[in-house]
């Protein structure tokens, strides 16, 4: 099919490899989400439109949105996918101690990396997060690949440790009253997982789940965005950021440039330049 054929008929590609029509309204909420105005979402759909063939892939079209919306907003040239940036922490500490500072935006109090005896066994627990009455377990789940679904098997396990826990409070084992569980991970997750979660009566903090609260809706909404999220930091960078605690932009933008270009044994010049970018993406 030609570049000439109507909008209507043209089929994009998935990363799974499937294939789905193409959708002008999923170009522009991406582009509001990079909190873009509408009219300028408006433009990069309308370039973006002229220039589809049947068969492009979603990786394609997300990178001619990074190159149409720079126009509009120049600090887009900084930054990754959001979506990526997160899969490209360490899973261990960076990305539990990222949840723990999603958690803490909402209002939790939040205890980390606990072995916590059940009834029949000790659990390495990745996050014990209190709000009011909730005593939460959270299990947190980290994919490198974030296209990947996070699956039924992952819910399982999380729940038999929370029952076993729950457990063994019940038998003096722990001083851990739980309440509820919430499943933490950085991808989609499977239609059985949501099934399992909802027929047990727990949460999850996924992408785009759930449907209000999601990981990058809270992300977005106390601008949490990783280290990884800015172009220039490497992943050997990111790892040394993550080595001092430092897993959020938030927290790069609040160092003091001379400690931090010693810790990492990098140039004060460069060290300006990425603090420097870390503020304009904040600041938009």
């Amino acid at each position: 099919m030609s570049k000439k054929a109507g909008i209507s008929e043209i089929y994009v590609t998935k990363f799974s490899g499937e294939r789905q029509l193409f959708s002008r309204q999923k170009v522009v909420r991406t582009c509001r989400r990079m909190h873009a105005s509408q009219d300028a979402a408006d433009t990069v759909a309308d370039k973006i439109e002229s220039r589809l063939y049947d068969g492009i892939t979603t990786k394609e079209i997300l990178k001619l949105i990074f190159r149409f919306l720079k126009e509009h907003k120049p600090e887009v040239a900084f930054q990754l996918d959001l979506r990526e940036s997160i899969a490209l922490l360490r899973p261990k500490p960076d990305f539990e101690q990222f949840i723990a500072l999603v958690l803490e935006a909402e209002g939790y109090e939040v205890e980390r990396n606990l072995i916590i005896p059940g009834k029949c066994t000790e659990h390495e627990v990745d996050c014990i997060a209190r709000r009011g009455r909730d005593i939460v377990y959270v299990e947190v789940k980290h994919h490198y690949r974030h296209h990947t679904f996070s699956g039924l098997g992952t819910f399982l396990e999380a729940w038999a440790s929370f029952d076993d826990i729950r457990e063994g409070y019940t038998s003096s084992r722990n001083s851990y009253g739980l309440n509820k569980l919430i499943v933490a991970c950085n991808t989609k997750i499977s239609d059985h997982a949501k099934e399992y979660a909802k027929c047990k009566g727990f949460g999850f903090l996924a992408w785009r789940a759930p449907r209000i609260g999601s990981l990058e809706q809270l992300v977005e909404e106390h601008r949490l965005y990783p280290v990884t999220f800015l172009k220039g930091i490497d992943t050997r960078t990111a790892a040394r950021l993550g080595d001092m605690g430092i897993v959020l932009l938030k927290q790069l933008a609040e160092q003091d440039v001379n400690r931090l270009a010693r810790q990492l044994r990098m140039p004060k010049k460069k060290i300006h330049e990425i603090v420097a970018r870390a503020e304009k993406v904040l600041k938009t």
